[in-house]
Formats: C-alpha cells, sequence, structure tokens
C-alpha cells in the first residue's frame, strides 16, 4: 500500500451544479460583504461580481435551490473508497482547505453547464482518533478540459481508524513571520444566528444548527461551520489588501485548529511577507482565533495582488 492509502486516484462520477446571481449575493453577504463593497451585493453594479471562494459551497449545493437532507446527500455521494473500511459522514470535521484561482466565475452558471470532479488524493489512518480522507475537486463546465478553480481539501472522520492503512505524509508548515508584528487586524463578530443564516448557501450540516449533534460529537452543543470561518478570513484579506476585487486572490488555504461557538468574536492576524513570484502574487500568512481564546485557523496562507491595505476593521453579522 502506498503512503497516500489503497484509494489514492480514485474518481468519482462529475457532478452538475448550478448557481444563480441570488446565489453569489446571498453568499458575499452571509460572509461579511458591507455596502462599501456593493459590486458584491448588489446585481446590477456594473462590476458586480462573484468572491472567488465560492465554488467551496457548490458540491454540497450542486443544481438544487431547495433544503437538503446532509446526511442522505453525503452518504450518497461518498459512493465508497476502495480498500476503505466505509465511513461515517455524520461524525466528520474539515481538516483543511486550499483553492486555487484559475479564472473568475461567472455570477451565475445560467446558460453554461458546469460540474464538478472530485478524486481521491490519499486516504491516511490516524489511529484511534480517526481517518484522514484528501480530495481535490475541479470545477469546469462539461466536455471543457479549462479549470476555473481546484479545491483541495481533507476531512477528518472521527474516531474511525486503526484499519490498517498509511499514517500518511508529514504535514507542511506555513507559519507568520517570525518577530514580525501583523500588518492587518480584522475583528468579526458571530450571532446566535450567524449559521443560520450561512447554512443557505447549500451546506445543511445539522451540526451547525441543532445541539444535538454536537453533544454527541463532544462540542457541548452547535458549532460554527468551519467553513463559515475560511469564508470570512477570505473576504477579509480580500477586502483589507485586496480592493475588495476578486482578481486580486491567486490562492487561499488554512486549516481548521480548533471549532467556533455561535456568537464568538473572530480576530484575523495579517503579515505580509513581501516574498513575490514573478507574476507579482504575494505570498500572505494569517492566524485566525476566538477572541481571547484558541487558534481556530493555522498555516494560514494566500497568494495576492496587493493594491491597498487597512490597518484595523470591525465586522459585525
Amino acid at each position: 500500500m502506498s503512503e497516500k492509502g489503497a484509494g489514492a486516484g480514485h474518481t468519482y462520477p462529475p457532478d452538475a451544479v448550478q448557481w444563480l446571481k441570488r446565489d453569489v449575493l446571498l453568499f458575499a453577504y452571509s460572509v461579511g460583504a458591507t455596502v462599501d463593497e456593493l459590486h458584491l451585493i448588489y446585481e446590477l453594479h456594473p462590476q458586480f461580481a462573484a468572491l472567488p471562494t465560492y465554488p467551496i459551497l457548490l458540491p454540497f449545493k450542486k443544481t438544487t435551490q431547495e433544503v437538503i437532507d446532509f446526511y442522505a446527500a453525503q452518504s450518497s455521494s461518498d459512493g465508497g473508497i476502495p480498500g476503505v473500511p466505509k465511513l461515517d459522514s455524520r461524525r466528520v470535521l474539515d481538516g483543511e482547505r486550499r483553492m486555487i484561482f484559475y479564472k473568475a466565475i461567472p455570477t451565475t452558471s445560467e446558460g453554461k453547464s458546469f460540474e464538478v470532479r472530485r478524486k481521491v488524493v490519499g486516504v491516511y489512518d490516524k489511529g484511534k482518533s480517526g481517518t484522514v480522507v484528501e480530495t481535490q475537486t475541479d470545477l469546469a463546465e462539461k466536455g471543457s478540459e479549462e479549470i476555473y478553480c481546484s479545491m483541495i481539501g481533507s476531512g477528518f472522520f472521527v474516531g474511525q481508524g486503526n484499519w490498517g492503512g498509511p499514517k500518511g505524509p508529514k504535514g507542511v508548515n506555513y507559519p507568520p513571520p517570525e518577530g514580525k508584528k501583523p500588518d492587518v487586524t480584522y475583528e468579526h463578530q458571530t450571532q446566535a444566528e450567524t449559521a443560520h443564516l450561512y447554512r443557505l448557501n447549500g451546506d445543511y450540516n445539522p451540526l451547525h444548527a441543532t445541539p444535538e449533534p454536537g453533544q454527541a460529537m463532544g462540542f457541548g452543543g452547535a458549532i460554527m461551520h468551519g467553513l463559515y470561518s475560511w469564508n470570512t478570513t477570505a473576504h477579509a484579506l480580500l477586502k483589507l489588501l485586496g480592493g475588495s476585487d476578486p482578481g486580486n486572490m491567486r490562492e487561499f488555504a488554512a486549516r481548521f485548529a480548533s471549532p467556533v461557538k455561535p456568537g464568538d468574536c473572530l480576530v484575523t492576524q495579517i503579515w505580509r511577507t513581501g516574498d513575490k513570484d514573478a507574476q507579482g502574487w504575494e505570498d500572505i500568512r494569517f492566524v485566525t482565533s476566538v477572541k481571547g481564546g484558541k487558534v481556530v485557523l493555522s498555516n494560514g496562507r494566500s497568494k495576492m495582488k496587493v493594491v491597498g491595505q487597512r490597518k484595523i476593521t470591525v465586522s459585525k453579522l
């Protein structure tokens, strides 16, 4: 068995995906876009655009505009991985997510046929604590090899390890610059109902809406979507460094370190490194924490075209 596991390379049938202008408007508002970014929350603005991380929701939403049974949908879409025991999607948490943006998505899929293409990168047995499944999902038009974006992610299946699989490669760390103060600090206040708004984007996991699943998993009640913290932080970087222009972000990634409770205040510290590639994309580092508490997003890094810089911003949703 290779270090990436028996299921590495396994591909799933493509899934058709669709979205409307109202979907990108809802997403932008739900992750903190404000009226000084009218092109993100008003469809008649001449520069109306979708936030670059919106496609991270499409594997959940697919083509429906209706509320879905999250557990049933996850079970039917998983279909099993060859050489890997059946994993319970009711006990899964986000591990790490990375997106690479190649081409801006349109504000609606109308008139085009889009699909997401998913493959298994690796499956890692972490012993008693659980199993990590790493996948790559690409968004493209049906029949085309041109990719709009790639989404690389890992899911941690709690307590579902010890099946004899490989432990997997050691992760790469991307710490902030040593000894340097953050260039920008951003605070984002959540409310008791914040997750109930965000889930309307298509991620209807009951873990984020009602206390029972979180109590069963040892969290004491409902927790925020990991991707909520991830997406609000991506928006913050784009607003504070990229002039709220979706074209100014090339990559965005972070590791999920600990859960967020509804009502928590998120604090993101952002560092510019000054390191740029040949195309001028600067390496940005960040850490997001609960105010006065634990780190919730670690290993944060992005590649951006920096066009401005705000020092401290406070957001409430």
